[in-house]
């Protein structure tokens, strides 16, 4: 039976960059979850005959959560779901699902990077019939809807079987319950070459991944332990589960911590990858070498061709703004086009959908392309490791070839965590406030060429998004960046990014923190970090 049970607005429920996150406990209180799911709803016009799809990265409170959004579905007069088994699906496979399925949007269940547990984070987030994120319009009115939201509908039944593949029914509406990994694969097998791949292992190759206790777990072991034959226990921390074992599973230097250590020592393996909660970051490390994300994207945009599903070409490469300019240089070289966006994996959808970009990347460790509208960890270790097939090198020689040829951009990101957010908000207005005059001054010795509030004016559909970030750039083309995080769930993330290119041929080995130096510094001057924050170094570096 429907239930129209009577609730009223709850504040606070706007979506970020990547749907609403908020601690677990905020979810769990009365009528939150069920607010949020009905507003989406309301949002796009109502769920009535459509198909959704549905699944999350297995954090505490997924399962319940997942029940009740399928009641709620049902209740509404949605046609199907399809739900991955025991509710799991990482981002991407779910945006595949969405795409290859003809479905009319998703809901998946995730806070990304972020710690889970009934005491962390926990987060909804809904992706739109393309198979990305949610544009600005849909969040917009997903926000409007929960402020005046007066009921929402519920189907009153016990919890549909979520463990058993196959369909099933609740209500009228029919619910299918999927392998989360089959149809995902079967999309990697048409983009790589998995027999140059099998090769390269089969000649003893060492790689090591480290899935974070989270849901990439599943398809690392089947995709590279069981089809491609990496040796077993080459995935490890490879069981998903509620807590993440504890850990932040956010694939950094910092926190893939267990991961760098085996890598840079005196017997590591040749290849080393980590992705986070819900599938959709990685990162690269060689041996005794780490990779940032922005020289990753890079590389894959100078050798993408080497992979069967890219053979043809780029049509155009995508960076969100603060990430390097690294893959700018490349685009400059291979005659492609280049577009730098505000953060946030959705303004690389229209891009993707109109064509004009086939490889996307952020800073923040995720990189895909347009075989789904999502980033993706595993697809991005998967087209290194095919590269690393066909060239026959180390990773390491690969990096040393690609600096030798384009120049090294030095890169890093000092992240303030869980600060104050009045400070925050006051650091960010004050230096906001003093931009039109800094061009022409000096800062550590650096001199000030242009110094913007980031606006990006969508090269498809015209549409203008402002305050995506204070840009300020340095003769020579040091850059550096500031922005708040929208990804937290209490306090402030003051994001600190930091650049500087070089190509002296004898200075692209320097370890980044001392060739970014005279850049800290003019950054540590500018925004008055310490003054406003009371912190005198950075939480995480990376």
């Amino acid at each position: 039976m429907t239930h129209a049970r009577p609730t009223t607005p709850i504040a606070g429920q706007k979506p970020g960059t990547s749907g609403l996150r908020k601690k677990t406990r905020v979810f769990m209180a009365p009528n939150y979850l069920e607010n949020f799911v009905q507003s989406i709803w309301n949002a796009i016009g109502g769920v009535q005959g459509k198909t959704l799809v549905l699944g999350g990265d297995g954090r505490f409170y997924n399962n319940h959560a997942a029940q009740v959004i399928l009641k709620m579905a049902a209740a509404s007069g949605a046609a199907r779901v399809i739900v991955g088994q025991n509710a799991l699906l990482s981002t991407p496979a779910a945006s595949h699902l969405i795409r290859a399925r003809g479905a009319d949007g998703g809901i998946i269940l995730s806070a990304s990077h972020n710690p889970g547990g009934a005491d962390a984070d926990f987060g909804v987030k809904y992706n739109a019939a393309n198979g990305g994120p949610a544009p600005e319009s849909i969040t917009a009115k997903i926000h409007a809807e929960s402020e005046r939201l007066q009921e929402y509908l519920i189907l009153d039944t016990p919890d549909c079987d979520l463990f058993t593949p196959g369909q099933h029914r609740l209500g009228e509406m029919l619910v299918e319950v999927v392998d989360p990994v089959a149809e995902y694969q079967a999309l990697m097998e048409t983009l790589f070459d998995f027999n140059a791949i099998r090769d390269l292992l089969a000649t003893g190759f060492q790689l090591r991944f480290d899935a974070m206790h989270a849901i990439t777990g599943p398809y690392a072991q089947a995709i590279l332990e069981q089809s491609l034959g990496a040796a077993p226990g080459s995935v490890v921390n490879a069981t998903p589960l509620p807590d993440f074992g504890g850990h932040h599973p956010d694939p950094n230097p910092v926190w893939a911590r267990e991961l760098m250590d085996t890598m840079f020592a005196a017997d590591a393996p040749d290849f080393g990858a980590a992705s986070d909660g819900d599938g959709d970051r990685n990162m690269i490390v060689g041996r005794g070498l780490y990779i940032s994300p922005s020289d990753s994207l890079a590389v894959l945009a100078a050798n993408a061709h080497l992979a069967p599903g890219y053979a043809n070409g780029l049509k155009g490469v995508a960076r969100s703004m603060p990430t390097s300019a690294a893959v700018d240089r490349v685009a400059t070289s291979r005659g492609l086009d280049c577009y730098a966006t505000p953060t946030g994996w959705k303004f690389f959808g229209n891009l993707l959908d109109a064509d004009r970009a086939s490889l996307c990347g952020e800073e923040s460790a995720g990189t895909g392309s347009d075989h789904v509208r999502e980033k993706d960890g595993l697809w991005a270790v998967l087209l290194w490791l095919n590269i690393l097939a066909v060239r026959h090198q180390s990773v390491a020689g690969i990096m040393a070839d690609h600096w030798a040829e384009f120049g090294r951009n030095y890169y890093s990101r000092h992240d303030y965590e869980g600060i104050d957010s009045t400070a925050a908000t006051k650091l960010m207005d004050d230096l906001r406030n003093r931009l039109p005059d800094l061009p022409g001054t000096e800062a550590n010795g650096l001199r000030i060429s242009a110094a913007e509030d980031f606006a990006y004016t969508d090269p498809v559909d015209a549409s203008v998004t402002t305050g995506q970030g204070l840009q300020i750039t340095f003769d020579g083309g040091a850059r550096l960046v500031l922005r708040l995080s929208g990804t937290g769930t209490e306090g402030a993330t003051l994001r600190v990014y930091l650049e500087r290119f070089e190509d002296a041929p004898d200075r692209l080995a320097l370890d980044p923190q001392a060739a970014l130096a005279p850049v800290i510094a003019a950054a540590q001057g500018l925004a008055r970090i310490a003054d406003h924050t009371g912190r005198t170094r950075p939480d995480v570096i990376t």
